[in-house]
C-alpha cells in the first residue's frame, strides 16, 4: 500500500483524492496547503487523517511513498527538490516549471535520487486516446503526415474569473500567462507523433476580449500555432469565444485518418474511399453513423460500470505511474516527450509574450 501525500489544496485536489480512493493500492495519508483552513477541509471532506500548513514537517511526520503536486508551477521545483530528498516519488499537475529548465532541473532532481515522477497528462490516456495509442501501433494510420489540436476554454468559469478578476493571480505572473497554464493538453497530444527533430514554430495571438469589448487587461485569449518537425507539420488552436468549448484532435496519416472528441469521449476513422463515385458519397454517412452508434454503446456501458466519470483518464494514469513504482516499470510517460511540451510551450510563450519575456 503507498502513502499519499498531497501539497496543494485547490479544486484539483479534490480530483486526485477521489481517483486515489478508487485504487486498492494506495491512500492518501496526508494532505498540505499554506492556506490552512484549505487543507483542513479537503482532509474533512475525504477523512484524510492528517492535514497541514507546512511542508516540511508533513515529511518529516510521515513516510511518505508518493507526493501529488498540485500548486501553482513557480514552487513545482523546489517542493519536487524536497520530495526527492525524503525519497517520495512525484505525481505533478501541469505544467511542469516555470520554464523547461526548471523542469530539466526537477526531472534531474528526481532521476539522481532514483525517484520517479509523471505529469498529469491525464486526457492522453482516456479510453479514446488510447484506442488511438493501439490503432497507430497496429499501423492503421500509416505515417502522420499533420495533426490538428484543439482545445477550448470558457473564460467566464470559476478559474476564467478568478484571474482576470484579479491582477496579482499567480497565472499572471506565467511567462505564457494564461496560455501557458493551459495548452499543455493541446501541445501533449501533438508531440508523440513529431520525430525527434528540431521544431519549427509560428505562434501568432490575440485579445478578442479588446477588439470586441475594448477590454485592456493586456491577457491574450486566443492563439493559434504551427508546427513543423521532418515532414509532419501540426496546428494547434486556443480558443477562448467559439461555442461550444470543443476538445478534439485529428490525425492525419498516409493510410486513415483519425478523429478524437475528448468531450464527447469519441473516436472516428475515416478511410480512404473506394467505392465507384455514386456510391462513394452515398455510404460514407452511414459508415460515420455506425461508428457514433458504437460509441455511444460504449460509452453507455462505461457509464454503467461506473468507470465513465469526469477523470478517467487521471484514474488509468494513476494506475499505472503506481505500478511502475511498485513494480519498477517505466513511467508512463516518457521524460523527454513532458520536457518537449515544456519546451514547445517556452517558444511559444516567448513569440506572443516578447516584452515580458525580453
Amino acid at each position: 500500500m503507498l502513502n499519499i501525500g498531497i501539497v496543494g489544496c485547490g479544486k484539483i485536489a479534490d480530483g486526485h483524492i477521489e481517483e486515489v480512493q478508487k485504487l486498492g493500492c494506495a491512500q492518501v495519508l496526508a494532505v498540505c496547503d499554506l492556506e490552512p483552513i484549505l487543507a483542513e477541509q479537503l482532509a474533512l471532506r475525504y477523512s484524510v487523517p492528517h492535514w497541514y500548513s507546512d511542508f516540511d514537517r508533513m515529511l518529516s511526520d510521515h513516510r511518505l511513498d508518493v507526493i501529488h503536486i498540485a500548486t501553482p508551477p513557480h514552487s513545482h521545483l523546489a517542493l519536487a527538490r524536497k520530495s526527492a530528498e525524503a525519497s517520495c516519488h512525484v505525481f505533478l499537475e501541469k505544467p511542469l516549471a516555470l520554464n523547461a529548465a526548471d523542469g530539466q532541473h526537477l526531472i534531474d532532481c528526481l532521476r539522481q535520487s532514483d525517484r520517479k515522477m509523471t505529469i498529469n497528462y491525464w486526457y492522453n490516456f482516456e479510453a479514446p486516446a488510447l484506442a488511438l495509442r493501439e490503432f497507430v501501433a497496429k499501423g492503421d494510420l500509416g505515417d502522420p503526415v499533420h495533426i490538428e489540436s484543439y482545445y477550448g476554454y470558457d473564460l467566464a468559469g470559476g478559474f476564467g474569473q478568478a484571474f482576470l478578476s484579479d491582477d496579482r493571480h499567480w497565472v499572471h505572473r506565467l511567462p505564457g500567462k494564461l496560455f501557458q497554464n493551459v495548452i499543455d493538453h493541446a501541445v501533449n497530444k501533438i508531440t508523440p507523433f513529431l520525430p525527434d527533430e528540431p521544431v519549427e514554430i509560428i505562434a501568432r495571438a490575440y485579445s478578442r476580449r479588446r477588439l470586441k469589448e475594448g477590454r485592456a487587461d493586456g491577457v491574450l485569449d486566443e492563439l493559434r500555432v504551427m508546427l513543423f518537425a521532418g515532414g509532419i507539420s501540426a496546428y494547434l488552436t486556443f480558443c477562448s469565444h467559439a461555442r461550444p468549448t470543443g476538445h478534439f484532435m485529428r490525425v492525419y496519416g498516409t493510410k486513415n485518418t483519425a478523429h478524437i472528441d475528448f468531450a464527447l469521449r469519441t473516436m472516428s476513422v475515416e478511410k480512404a474511399q473506394t467505392l465507384p463515385s455514386a456510391f462513394g458519397r452515398l455510404l460514407p454517412p452511414f459508415k460515420s453513423t455506425w461508428q457514433t452508434l458504437r460509441q455511444a454503446t460504449h460509452n453507455a456501458c462505461e457509464f454503467a460500470g461506473s468507470r465513465f466519470g469526469f477523470f478517467a483518464g487521471m484514474n488509468q494514469l494513476l494506475s499505472q505511474f503506481y505500478e511502475s513504482i511498485l513494480h519498477d516499470t517505466p513511467v508512463p510517460i516518457p521524460y523527454p516527450e513532458i520536457l518537449r511540451v515544456s519546451q514547445i510551450i517556452d517558444e511559444i510563450s516567448t513569440q506572443v509574450y516578447p516584452v515580458a519575456l525580453a
